[in-house]
């Protein structure tokens, strides 16, 4: 995927070498930890905690069914694997209607003591925008697209890195996770991550092969629908936000969920693969049986039309488990 739209962390030992589209920051010499397992997750056979149990709290019951999944929308990048459209089957599953917020994941990381990726390699990616002008000048970029900082010291607790906090943006998703943070958070909370079909089917609301939640005009009546970018991107951006917003900003699909387009991507639990679905199962699709990157949907506050128009509900992207950015969090579902 384009590392404008998530860049990815390089290998520990590694350099990736200049010129690759999906590694992100080709460029950088940072010195990463030697590989380690993530933080273990609370046993499953333990009582939830109060917190837990609030965590899990009002997911959305979906009766699943069959639609049309995937595109073949001339907007699309058939590089990603959008298409073609198939008729794909769902089971009921349970689903919340937001992206996880800094107060909810405060409450997982102080019961457990979870450690983040970002914290142990000691760095995450953040847009130069949000940066001082003595961050900007201090953290390495990324190659091709150098609004991206590597920026030592950021993470979900410090989104902007040293001197940064979230205690305003409580409501407002936590970013700065990986999948494997996020994987952490479900073990504790009783959930999982939405596979990438049961994610379309509810982000589509009920629309069949709309462009986007509420469908197929982006401003209807002129109205801001969504948190993406707007102006000239990356110098002047004249959306009602700044960064993420509120994870109950703007009107909710016809499901009841949030934002499933704009503001954050949203880890899927899939694996990607730009081709598996052409010949994969249509009943209950989990992904391909291997690979190296997780699924990633939904776009984020950073996308514009003129460079990553991925915050179509068909639009897919994806990242390495272990990476982490400013515009990247998750939703957690559940079965029935």
């Amino acid at each position: 995927m384009l590392a404008c739209c998530a860049p990815q962390n390089p290998s520990p030992g590694q350099n990736p070498s200049p010129g690759e589209e999906s590694a992100g920051p080709a460029l950088l010499t940072l010195a990463l930890p030697a590989a380690r397992p993530p933080a273990v997750p609370p046993s499953p056979a333990a009582p939830p905690s109060p917190a837990a149990l609030r965590a899990a709290r009002g997911l959305l019951d979906l009766p699943g069914g069959r639609f049309l999944m995937g595109t073949d929308d001339p907007a699309g990048f058939p590089a990603d694997g959008e298409g073609p459209v198939r008729e794909v089957e769902v089971g009921a599953f349970r689903i919340a209607p937001t992206t996880v917020t800094n107060a909810e994941f405060a409450s997982f990381v102080k019961e457990t003591g979870h450690t983040t990726d970002a914290e142990r390699f000691g760095f995450s990616f953040v847009f130069g925008g949000f940066l001082s002008e003595e961050l900007r000048a201090a953290s390495r970029t990324v190659a091709g697209t150098p609004w991206w900082h590597a920026v030592e010291g950021a993470d979900w607790r410090r989104p902007e890195g040293p001197g940064s906090g979230f205690a305003a943006r409580q409501n407002h998703p936590v970013v700065h996770v990986s999948w494997n943070d996020a994987q952490a958070y479900c073990a504790w909370s009783g959930t999982r991550l939405p596979t990438e079909a049961e994610w379309e089917f509810a982000a589509r609301g009920g629309l069949e092969q709309r462009r986007y939640p509420w469908g197929d005009e982006l401003a209807p009546g002129g109205r801001e629908m969504l948190n993406i970018w707007q102006g000239v991107f990356p110098t002047s951006n004249t959306g009602r936000h700044r960064g993420t917003a509120p994870v109950r900003s703007y009107r909710p699909n016809g499901f009841g969920l949030f934002n499933t387009v704009g503001n954050v991507w949203e880890w899927c639990a899939d694996l990607f693969s730009p081709d598996f679905h052409r010949t994969g199962p249509r009943t209950d699709p989990a992904g391909p049986p291997s690979g190296t990157a997780r699924v990633m949907r939904g776009g984020s506050h950073m996308c514009h039309d003129s460079y990553c128009n991925r915050y179509r509900v068909a639009a897919r992207s994806s990242n390495t488990p272990d990476s982490s950015t400013g515009n990247t969090g998750f939703r957690v579902a559940a079965g029935r």
